[in-house]
């Protein structure tokens, strides 16, 4: 198996990351530093480190839905004592799953998990325009050409965002509740569209990923993606 291969079949990264890790000079095969991209590894007799951890391929491959909760962070540990998503996922400890993409702090909803760096990294790269649709609740109200801008592709600290869907699916005196769709991930990017239009967000959560819905998965609770739907994503991707 190719170097970069096995890299990233370990969960750590994707190939294209693990071939950076190579040529910087940051993997040793058996010891020995390896910057060759073409070096084949042994999977029974080589020994791989990268940053002076060893690595192993996964043996197979997770894929599963997650619906984070507010209040934890999308990583493994978290040097400010804050909670993890891994709180929640105790079944997958030492298992190397990474999240792909992520949520804010105080956001909740759907989140993917999985050890397939190839994977992960297909369906964050910007070109592959992933659709991503969030629940938003918003205090007061917005009036149609407001809409609009924020459909047309609105231009935050000098950067052009992509046109969006939204619609507004309930309305009061006090608050609005909307369906916003995006084909990029920026960061805190919902939050920021609301506020360059004066409005703030009091709630965000994420419920579907291009077809795959978070349905009825409770916070803090997970399901394995079924082959049908890892496959349909590595497709978009």
């Amino acid at each position: 198996m190719r170097i970069n291969k096995y890299i990233a079949s370990s969960g750590l990264c994707s190939r294209r990351a693990a071939e950076e890790l190579i040529t910087a000079g940051k993997v040793k095969v058996n010891n020995k530093v390896v910057t060759n991209l073409s070096t084949d590894i042994n999977e029974e007799n080589d020994t791989v480190v990268v940053d002076g951890r060893k690595i192993e391929p996964a043996g197979r491959f997770i894929y599963i839905m997650f619906h984070k909760p507010k209040g934890c962070v999308c990583t493994l540990k978290d040097d400010k004592g804050r909670k993890t998503i891994m709180d929640f996922l105790k079944d997958f400890e030492g298992k190397r799953i990474y999240p792909v993409g992520r949520l804010d702090y105080d956001t909740e909803g759907l989140l993917l998990l999985t050890n397939d760096g190839d994977f992960a990294n297909a369906l964050t790269q910007p070109s592959s325009e992933i659709s991503k649709t969030y629940s938003v609740k918003i205090e007061g109200s917005l009036v149609e050409s407001e809409l609009a801008t924020m459909r047309n592709g609105m231009t935050i600290d000098g950067i052009k965002l992509r046109k969006c869907k939204i619609r507004i699916t309930e309305q009061d005196e006090k608050f609005t509740k909307l369906e916003v769709t995006i084909f990029e991930g920026k960061n805190r990017q919902i939050h920021r569209m609301f506020e360059t239009m004066g409005k703030t967000v009091v709630f965000l959560k994420r419920i579907q990923i291009e077809e795959l819905k978070l349905g009825g998965l409770t916070r803090g609770t997970y399901r394995y993606l079924t082959d049908k739907e890892v496959a349909r994503l590595k497709g978009l991707a």
